[in-house]
């Protein structure tokens, strides 16, 4: 029966017990066991019973998790009408609390009974015991700490206790130690069991059970020992053996405690990488001294050295010691100086600068303190090149200038480089340079690629000449030299390779070129071919700085920016983007080629401000430049001149254009602008006849086209002065334009005026064209009155005789008033009652007439050759404008007064 199973029946027992004490309470529920530890994935049974008398039984029994997951019914088990049993298997999810309830209700309260259970595992057993036992002084420590593993699983919420139990030798009792941690503790003795036999064990215990670990068990406890590590350590360098140090130590301990054997390391100073002595040569009993072989002449060397127990698969190696640092003697160079060459353009356009250069032997086994150099082919010499610099090593292999030659491009020369230290020469190392012209096959197809660490190149072998002389790779140049620095290296490779990692240190994100030279026999040099590449390429530090290059136009605009400097690229550039932008949101990009340093930006709008920049990219990322601003303007440039050039010239065509119209038609404009305006003095009026008819025939159309007819009213009353039956002897056509002046009035009284008057035409083809056209000539006509008697028996208001008219045509070409342009008008035809009378334009109109008609005037008669002139002088201009009624009633008065001044004419018209 298990201890579970024992639990129950007690714990059953019980409850039958408080069942018959308290038959007369009232029913109660309890669960067994109480307080339960469970092991995680095994099964757990608990048992619910009623205590009391009551109504409920073990079928009102039920099992719930928390309150809130009810058990199913097939995992109960009746025990007896009053108790109900559990099974379930406990997991790690498994809620703590486990409650058995009634259905049936009391009037006090609800049955109900709950336990927790503690869940977990029984502890692991430990593994991987070791203990170890660290030097105090000159002895051992009597204190042995001692490491486990405890396990991965853990004990989940169970605690477990970890105890060392120690026994020494045969003696029967334990020595036991509690750890207060679950994977280390220690264990203590009064003194340390040297050369005893001890048995070491490990115990963790939990609640669910314990487990103990494999004993370590030792036939001498100075298995555990860790001693300190030797101490003055000493390296002794002999001059008699220059590739030898004899090295020196101090045991931690003594003998009669501890025997130990010995392990030594030692490396080239600077170096990380150590060289261990094999343990077969140290492995001697308390051996304090050994002496380091084959080592390289002058060089310093680091050792360090430790110890441990002697016993093979026990105990444990001291620390290092402390370093030892001593330098081996100088022995003469074993292997020739690594000579090369640099060449550049000399002063002249035939010559060439020689740089001869030079490092260090490999085997150059001391500091090397001059070079001895011969030159033939020039001339031989031997020049000793002394070394200044400081002692960087023999691991750091020094390059130097050895001699500077100037060749013209015709000459070769053949040079010999020996290195020198305090111990003697080395090997001659040879080299040609060859004619200019002279130049032996390069190297195929070359490629580098660098990935972070190292820098791969590879070549193809050269494509020899078929005919002899025949030329044979011995070996292959790489150098390479970094680009913003300039600094320069190489190294050598068999003439059998096609490729090698360079071996320098190189830089990452540092461009390098890298030349591959084939060296062919008795050291000729072959061509070059190069290669850029970096060890590790990245994104730019700085993007290009772009401007703008001219002025921008309205439409477009040219950017230019300058490459990136090499030790800022960090990278091979692969494109440009260009980018542009208004800054509302409509930016715009175009990619170019990385060899493209101008773009040209086309499609703009005008008078617009655009930001621009230029990214650069490598295959690592991009960076964007600085940002540039400008505007295009209005207008581009030219655009404003074309429009002036262009309305200049069609100016210039419409001014040239219309001169040559002018002259071609200058007899019509000069008609129509500056009309001819006959002189009223050389008139023909005075050419007329004395004995014109008193009734002026009819003339017929074609007579009268020139002519016009003016109405002279010789009466001061304003009617006309002819009868009405003589009006119809005018039958005059009228002209296609009407003159805009006023005739004046002509007569020998005073109360004679003026009458509106009609102008012919001279031709009949203006009667069609149009009114508005002002520039058409209308001829003026003048008239003479007949004689002073018709003259006065008119005014004196005879009637039935008819004065004599003389009509004779004038070559004016004034226009006409609108009154004698539109005879018809009510106001023309009423006689001129309601019309305006504007100023004469024509200066003066003369009249002529018979002598002794004049009264009182004969000495006007006189100035005129005998012929009485009468004057009609128009009004004065600047005199204001008078009312219709005003001017009428005006020149009707000064008619007569004009009147007044002429005598009765007697007579007819005196001879012209």
């Amino acid at each position: 029966m298990g201890p579970g199973g024992f639990i129950q029946v007690v714990v059953w027992s019980c409850l039958l017990l408080c069942s018959s004490v308290l038959s007369n309470t009232n029913q109660k529920v309890i669960i067994a066991p109480q307080s339960p530890v469970v092991e995680i994935g095994r099964n757990f049974t608990a048992t619910c019973a009623l205590t009391g008398t009551g109504d409920a039984s073990a079928d009102d029994l039920y099992w719930e998790f928390n309150k809130t997951s009810p058990l199913p019914r097939q995992t109960y088990t009746r025990v007896n009408d009053s108790a109900v049993s559990v099974t379930l298997t406990v997991g790690a999810d498994t809620p703590a609390w486990l409650f058995c309830k009634c259905s049936v209700k009391t009037q006090i309260n609800k049955l109900m009974h709950g336990i927790t259970l503690t869940k977990g595992y029984p502890p692991e057993t430990p593994s991987g015991l070791s203990c170890v036992a660290s030097q105090d002084g000159d002895l051992i420590s009597p204190i042995v700490f001692c490491t486990w593993e405890p396990g991965k699983r853990g004990t989940g919420e169970l605690h477990t206790n970890y105890t060392l139990f120690a026994v020494l030798g045969t003696f029967d009792g334990a020595k036991a130690s509690v750890a207060r941690q679950n994977n280390s503790g220690q264990i203590s003795f009064e003194l340390f069991p040297h050369f005893t036999g001890v048995d070491i064990w490990v115990e963790a215990h939990n609640a669910l059970g314990k487990a103990d670990s494999e004993h370590l068990a030792v036939e001498d406890a100075n298995r555990f020992v860790k001693t300190n590590p030797p101490s003055h350590v000493r390296l002794i360098s002999e001059k008699v053996f220059p590739m030898s140090l004899l090295m020196t130590w101090t045991p931690p301990i003594k003998k009669q405690y501890v025997e130990l054997k010995h392990q030594i390391r030692y490396c080239p100073a600077g170096s990380a990488h150590w060289t261990e002595v094999p343990l077969e040569e140290t492995a001697t009993k308390d051996k304090q001294s050994f002496r380091l072989q084959n080592l390289r002449p002058a060089t310093r060397y680091v050792c360090q050295v430790r110890c441990k127990h002697h016993s093979e698969g026990y105990g444990y190696w001291s620390d290092w010691s402390a370093n030892s640092t001593s330098t081996t003697p100088e022995d003469k160079p074993k292997s020739p100086p690594d000579v090369w060459r640099v060449i550049t353009p000399g002063d002249s356009a035939n010559k060439r600068r020689v740089q001869v250069i030079s490092k260090d032997p490999v085997l150059s086994n001391g500091k090397i303190r001059s070079f001895d150099v011969r030159v033939h082919g020039v001339e031989w010499e031997s020049v000793t090149v002394n070394r200044t610099d400081s002692d960087r090593g023999s691991a750091q292999r020094e390059i130097t200038v050895v001699e500077n030659l100037e060749l013209l491009d015709s000459q070769s020369a053949y040079i010999e480089v020996i290195a020198r230290n305090g111990a003697g020469k080395s090997p001659k190392a040879t080299m040609v340079i060859t004619r200019q012209a002279q130049k032996l096959p390069a190297v195929g197809a070359l490629t580098c690629r660098g990935n972070g660490d190292t820098l791969r190149v590879e070549w193809q072998t050269p494509t020899l000449p078929p005919d002899p002389p025949r030329y044979d790779v011995t070996h292959y140049v790489v150098e390479w030299v970094a680009v913003s620095g300039g600094q320069l290296d190489w190294q050598r490779e068999l003439g059998n390779a096609t490729g090698t990692n360079v071996r320098g240190d190189l830089e990452r994100f540092k461009r390098y070129n890298i030349s591959v030279y084939p060296l062919y026999n008795s050291g000729w040099v072959g061509t070059a071919r190069t290669e850029a590449a970096y060890l590790e390429q990245g994104v730019p530090l700085e993007g290009p700085s772009v401007r703008l290059k001219g002025k921008p136009g309205s439409t477009e605009a040219v950017l230019e920016w300058k490459a990136i400097p090499v030790d800022k690229c960090r990278g091979f550039i692969t494109n440009y983007t260009v980018f542009y932008s208004t800054g509302h949101g409509d930016e715009k990009e175009q990619m170019v080629s990385a060899d493209t340093y101008t773009y040209k930006l086309t499609s703009l709008s005008g008078n617009t401000k655009y930001m621009a920049w230029i990214m650069a990219s490598t295959e690592r990322g991009s960076i964007n430049g600085t940002e540039h601003s400008f505007s295009t303007v209005k207008y581009a440039p030219g655009q404003i001149e074309g429009i002036v050039v262009g309305v200049c010239l069609g100016f210039l065509f419409f001014v040239v254009l219309t001169m040559l119209l002018c002259i071609y038609k200058k007899e019509t404009i000069k008609k129509n602008f500056w009309p001819q305006i006959p002189n009223p003095g050389s008139s023909s009026i005075g050419t007329w006849s004395p004995d014109f008819p008193s009734k002026a025939d009819t003339p017929n159309e074609d007579a009268l086209t020139d002519v016009s007819v003016v109405k002279v009213d010789m009466c001061g009353d304003g009617h006309s002065p002819f009868f009405d039956d003589d009006k119809n002897c005018l039958p005059l056509k009228k002209d296609k334009y009407l003159s805009e002046e006023h005739s004046s009035g002509i007569g020998g009284d005073s109360s004679c005026t003026s009458s509106p008057r009609q102008s012919v035409s001279d031709s009949d083809e203006g009667v069609g064209e149009s009114a508005e056209t002002t520039a058409s000539t209308v001829q003026y006509s003048s008239v003479v009155a007949a004689s002073s008697a018709t003259t006065n028996a008119s005014c004196n208001g005879y009637k039935g005789q008819h004065p004599g008219a003389a009509f004779a045509r004038s070559e004016s070409t004034q226009p006409l008033l609108d009154s004698e342009e539109n005879p018809d008008t009510p106001e023309a035809a009423s006689g001129g009652q309601t019309q305006r009378f504007p100023p004469p334009r024509n200066p003066c109109f003369l009249l002529r007439g018979t002598d002794g008609a004049h009264g009182g005037g004969e000495e006007e008669e006189e100035e005129q050759g005998g012929s009485l002139l009468l004057k009609f002088c128009p009004l004065e201009e600047a005199s204001p404008q008078a009312t219709p009624t005003e001017g009428v009633a005006g020149e009707l008065a000064e008619t007569r007064q004009a009147a007044s001044s002429y005598t009765p004419q007697l007579g007819g018209y005196r001879p012209q």
